[in-house]
């Protein structure tokens, strides 16, 4: 009998009776991070990272939340839960469930590269391992951060030299405190969306380090405007809210930039290839690195990773789930349309 299955409302492990993210309301629900389409209203409790309380708080309201350090163990029915960093955003964790000698871990989104702001990917020995597949094609390679920060300072450096405002989409949670936490704020004021600032708060407030950050109703002329970064979620571009800034030059953080049609069709002046998923490199690297002998994928490329594992040896089969049609205005969706 395998430890954790899929049903119409999420992975569910029927011997300790909870579920893990589930896309409908039930008793008992794992979260392994804040994002809409793995965190969900309307189940009875929610059992999280420490981290991702307030992170539940703010966007389901007054719900009953239990919390974990990263690897405290909670026993349930004899199965043992506990919860390792994914390295994704914020609080983001890897549920392990172990039960007489047999080991699940369901990854829920991961990357692998250390961003500096959530607690970076332990991989954890199993038997079967439930991995995402968001980018699981070999087209996916990720260059390091410090070289995308780089890119993304010297793009600012260059629109405030002309007194234009830099505007760059960022998913709200995740994205954009890992743009804040590594750009040069000696460059200019950093302007952010009201979307982006409250999960500024909330990063500040569990110690990750941000620059000052403002609101537009803050800023004085739109010569000040000129020198800024501006932070939004990609729900805005289009939006009245950028008319307030006069001119200025729009890019996107996105790990779908790595294909330039994309950028076209959003008529952006620039593409950073930033992600908070792994690539295909990682996929495989993670995947290899659990020992696991049975992998189930979700959500992505399912089939060509899927594919990929089965030549290698592995019993590799997808796992339908309901994951990946997030709200870009507070976290972001997983999809080639709007951005990672």
């Amino acid at each position: 009998m395998d430890l954790i299955v899929a049903t119409d409302r999420g992975l569910y492990c029927a011997t300790g009776d909870f579920h893990i993210d589930p896309w409908r309301p039930v008793a008992r629900a794992v979260i392994t991070h804040g994002h809409s389409d793995h965190a969900r209203f309307g189940s009875e409790v929610y059992i999280c990272h420490r981290d991702t309380a307030p992170i539940l708080r703010k966007r389901l309201g007054d719900v009953a939340i239990e919390t974990a350090a990263y690897g405290e163990v909670l026993t349930r029915e004899g199965v043992e839960l506990s919860l390792h960093p994914a390295g994704h955003v914020l609080g983001s964790a890897q549920v392990r469930v172990a039960h007489r000698g047999d080991v699940w871990v369901a990854s829920g989104d991961y990357k692998l590269e250390n961003d500096g702001v959530s607690a970076a990917f332990e991989p954890q020995r199993c038997h079967v391992f439930i991995t995402e597949s968001t980018f699981g094609l070999p087209i996916y390679h990720w260059r390091p951060q410090a070289e995308i920060i780089a890119s993304v300072d010297a793009w600012w450096r260059e629109n405030a030299a002309a007194g234009r405002a830099s505007v760059l989409y960022a998913y709200a949670l995740g994205k954009a405190q890992r743009v804040l936490a590594h750009v040069d704020a000696a460059i200019g004021p950093i302007v952010c969306h009201g979307a982006i600032e409250g999960f500024n708060a909330i990063a500040r407030a569990a110690g990750v380090a941000l620059p000052p950050t403002r609101i537009a109703s803050e800023m004085g002329t739109k010569a000040e405007f000129g020198r800024a970064l501006i932070l939004a979620p990609p729900s805005a571009a289009s939006s009245p809210w950028l008319n307030r800034f006069g001119d200025y030059s729009d890019a996107l953080a996105s790990g779908w930039m790595q294909v330039r049609g994309n950028r076209r069709r959003r008529s952006l002046d620039r593409g950073f290839v930033l992600s908070d998923h792994a690539d295909w490199p990682g996929l495989l690297a993670a995947i290899e690195a659990t020992g696991a002998e049975r992998v189930f994928a979700t959500h992505g490329s399912v089939g060509p990773l899927t594919r990929y594992l089965q030549e290698r040896g592995l019993d590799a089969q997808a796992l339908a789930t309901a994951y990946g049609e997030e709200d870009d205005t507070a976290e972001g969706g997983p999809s080639p349309e709007s951005a990672a």
